[in-house]
């Protein structure tokens, strides 16, 4: 990873965010074919432990070195609500995406940053405006059009993908939250350390014992998933999360080409329409947000004198 790092590090800023954006999403992309591979033999759920250790094992030497950064953090209930949410969104994104059409789980996943909106204006009493209020009323109806309700049968997959992603959303206004106060590489750190107990505790009712090519993919769930955290983290340190989030969205391609090649699923209209629809309602609410940040910002410094 330092390697990476450095090599990236030598190209141009407005280079490095789209790439560590689009690098993040093939390797979530690459979780996701790995999950559903290892649930031929691994319940989800199981997967879900071994994602977490193998996720802990990457992180311990970063949290060895820098055990300073975690005593120092005054953030302790935070990091334990981004979990807690982080947690259930994990467990419901390892059951729908083994037990539902990729692209459909990708597309309802990607609708986050709508229930994130909504929950900043819930909890957070942040304001919002009417532009915003279209963008989520149109995200909602992509929502909507790749679910089909009444036309097309809502399965336990489905719903877990729902309950994902609105879990992830209140994961995302834990990191808001979390923002310039605690180093990122601690914020996903901590999300391992602290799932992995629970997950622990869970892992007895569902153990299968893993053949090596299964465990080889459960290595490779947590190992990529790391990355894929380290990777966002470092996108948006590097460059607004308007430069970079469209690029994440690469990763709808991506799983619909596992989905198509490996598995053998094919994609419908409406999850095309409907994802189309949600991606584009989801990059215009993070760019209203950064407009916003960015006209409060000057606001708030204290005139020249």
């Amino acid at each position: 990873m330092g390697f990476l790092t450095r090599l990236i590090g030598r190209l141009p800023l407005a280079v490095q965010g789209p790439l560590w954006m689009t690098l993040a999403g093939c390797a979530f992309a690459g979780v996701w074919a790995m999950i559903r591979g290892a649930s031929v033999e691994i319940h989800p759920f199981a997967t879900v432990f071994w994602r977490n250790l193998m996720g802990t094992l990457v992180f311990l030497p970063f949290v060895l070195r820098h055990r300073q950064l975690f005593a120092e953090t005054t953030r302790l209930g935070v990091h334990l609500r981004r979990a807690t949410s982080g947690l259930i969104a994990t467990y419901a994104t390892f059951y729908a995406v083994a037990h539902a059409p990729l692209a459909t789980v990708q597309a309802i996943n990607f609708a986050a940053p709508l229930f994130t909106t909504v929950a900043a204006v819930l909890f957070l009493k942040e304001r919002i405006r009417a532009r915003r209020v279209a963008a989520l009323a149109a995200g909602f109806a992509g929502v909507l059009y790749v679910l089909q309700p009444g036309a097309a049968p809502i399965t336990p997959g489905i719903l877990a993908a729902v309950l994902a992603a609105v879990s992830t959303a209140f994961s995302f206004i834990a990191i808001k939250q979390l923002v310039g106060t605690d180093d990122p590489r601690v914020v996903s750190a901590y999300t391992f350390l602290l799932m992995l107990p629970i997950s622990a505790i869970v892992v007895p009712f569902f153990w299968t014992t893993p053949s090596l090519p299964t465990l080889a993919m459960l290595v490779g769930v947590g190992v990529f998933a790391s990355f894929g955290q380290v990777a966002t983290s470092r996108a948006f340190a590097v460059a607004d999360a308007t430069a970079v989030l469209p690029y994440d969205f690469l990763r709808f391609g991506v799983v619909i080409a596992i989905g198509w090649f490996a598995f053998g699923e094919r994609v419908t209209a409406e999850t095309l329409v409907g994802g189309a629809v949600i991606i584009g309602s989801s990059i215009y609410l993070a760019y209203r947000e950064a407009v916003a940040a960015r006209a409060v910002k000057p606001a708030s410094q204290p005139p020249l004198t």
